[in-house]
C-alpha cells in the first residue's frame, strides 16, 4: 500500500512541475502551438478534395473571427461568470468603426493595423458603457439587460441612414494595404486574411492567458464563484466586472474590425441575436473558462457548420453510401439534399453534446469538478475501500 501511495504522490509531483513549468512559459508554449497549428492550415487545404485551397483558407480565417469573439465572451460568461446575451452588438462596433475611417462613405482611408487598436479601444469604451447600469444585476436580469442591449444596437444603425446607410449598409470598404511578405489583400486569394486573423489570435490568446494568470483574473474567477465572498475578502467587484466587459468587448472589437475589412461591406443584419447564440455555444461546446479549449471549440464548430454541413451532400457521394430499407420506408441518401436539414442536424449534434458532455470538448478543471463533483466523490470512496480505509480517515 506504501509502495503504492508513493507512486501516486510521485505521479502528482510530476503532473504539478509540468504544470509549473507550462505556466512559467505560456507564451512560449502558444507562440509554439500556434505555428504548428498554422503550418498544419497551410498545408491541409492541399490534400483536401472538398474544395480548393481558397475555399479553405476564406473558411480557416472566418473561423478566426469566430475564435476571437468566443475568446472574448469566455471572458465575460467563462470567466468572470456574467451572462451576457448582446455580444454581437460589440462586434457591431468594432465592424463599423472600421466602416467610418476606410470607406468612400467617410472619404478616410486610415492604415489597418492602428484601426484594430482603435476600433477594440472604441469597442472596450461601450463595453464599459453597457457593464455600468448592469452591476447591481446578476443572473436571468443581467442576461435579459444584455440581451436588450444587444438587440438596440442592430436596430440604432438601421435607423440611421444618414450616418449608417440603414439597410444597405456601408460598402466599398478599402481593403487593408499590402504587407511584407504577405502582399496585396484579394479576394481572389484570401491566404493574406487567413495569416493575419493567426497573428490576431495568437496575440489575443497571449493577453488573455497573462490576465488568467494574473490577479484580475483570479478575481474575475472569484466574482464568478461567489460575489458575496469576493466583496467579504476585499476585491473591488465594480472594477473588476466592469474589466471583464471591457476586455471581452475589445477582442470583440478585433474581430469586428478585421471581420468588415475582409467582407468589404457592413450592415446591420450581420449582427442579429444568432451570432449572440452561436458564440455563446461555442464557449460552452468548447468549454467555457478554459481558453484553449474555447479556442478550438469555436474552431470545430464553425467548421462544422459553415464547411462540412454546407458540403455533406459531396461526401455522401464520395463515399458512395448504398440505399437501404427501414421496414416500409426506402432510404437513398444520394437523393437527400442535406443542405436543407443543416440546422437539423446542427441542433441535434447540439443537444447530444450537452447531454453527454455538458462540460465540453476540453473543459477547465473547475468546471469538470463542479459537473462531476458527485462521481468523483464515489471514485474517491471506492478507492479507500479498496485501500482498506474508511471514507473520512486519513491513510497513512
Amino acid at each position: 500500500m506504501s509502495a503504492a501511495l508513493g507512486r501516486l504522490r510521485m505521479d502528482g509531483g510530476w503532473r504539478d512541475r509540468l504544470v509549473r513549468a507550462s505556466e512559467a512559459h505560456r507564451s512560449i508554449t502558444i507562440l509554439v502551438v500556434m505555428s504548428l497549428v498554422s503550418s498544419l492550415l497551410v498545408v491541409f487545404p492541399n490534400f483536401n478534395v472538398l474544395q480548393g485551397p481558397s475555399g479553405w483558407y476564406d473558411a480557416f480565417a472566418n473561423a478566426g473571427v469566430f475564435v476571437l469573439l468566443a475568446m472574448g465572451l469566455n471572458v465575460v460568461v467563462g470567466l468572470a461568470g456574467l451572462l451576457d446575451l448582446g455580444y454581437a452588438a460589440f462586434f457591431a462596433i468594432g465592424s463599423y468603426a472600421y466602416a467610418y475611417s476606410n470607406s468612400p462613405f467617410s472619404g478616410l482611408d486610415l492604415p489597418f493595423i492602428p484601426m484594430l487598436v482603435i476600433g477594440a479601444g472604441i469597442a472596450a469604451l461601450f463595453g464599459i458603457a453597457l457593464g455600468a447600469p448592469t452591476l447591481r444585476l446578476r443572473g436571468d436580469y443581467l442576461a435579459i439587460m444584455t440581451l436588450g442591449f444587444g438587440e438596440i444596437v442592430p436596430i440604432v444603425f438601421l435607423n440611421l441612414d444618414k450616418w449608417t446607410e440603414g439597410t444597405n449598409g456601408i460598402g466599398g470598404l478599402y481593403r487593408p494595404e499590402a504587407l511584407p511578405i504577405l502582399g496585396e489583400f484579394t479576394p481572389i486569394s484570401p491566404f493574406p486574411y487567413m495569416i493575419v486573423s493567426l497573428i490576431v489570435v495568437t496575440l489575443a490568446m497571449i493577453l488573455l492567458y497573462r490576465l488568467h494568470d494574473s490577479r484580475i483574473g483570479r478575481a474575475w474567477m472569484a466574482i464568478r464563484e461567489d460575489e458575496l465572498a469576493a466583496a467579504a475578502n476585499g476585491i473591488n467587484t465594480v472594477v473588476t466586472k466592469l474589466l471583464a466587459f471591457a476586455l471581452g468587448a475589445t477582442t470583440s472589437g478585433f474581430a469586428g474590425v478585421f471581420n468588415a475589412s475582409k467582407l468589404t461591406i457592413v450592415s446591420p443584419d450581420q449582427f442579429l441575436f444568432t451570432v449572440s447564440f452561436t458564440v455563446l455555444a461555442m464557449v460552452i461546446i468548447g468549454g467555457m473558462g478554459n481558453i484553449w479549449g474555447v479556442a478550438a471549440g469555436a474552431f470545430i464548430v464553425y467548421m462544422i457548420q459553415a464547411v462540412f454541413l454546407k458540403q455533406i451532400n459531396t461526401v455522401v457521394e464520395n463515399l458512395g453510401l448504398p440505399a437501404f430499407d427501414l421496414g416500409p420506408i426506402h432510404v437513398d441518401l444520394l437523393q437527400i439534399n442535406f443542405l436543407n436539414y443543416q440546422f437539423l442536424l446542427y441542433g441535434f449534434a447540439l443537444v447530444l453534446m450537452m447531454l453527454y458532455r455538458p462540460e465540453g470538448l476540453f473543459p477547465s478543471r473547475e468546471r469538470r469538478a463542479e459537473l462531476h463533483a458527485d462521481e468523483e466523490a464515489g471514485e474517491g470512496a471506492e478507492v479507500v475501500g479498496a485501500m482498506g480505509g474508511v471514507p473520512g480517515e486519513n491513510v497513512e
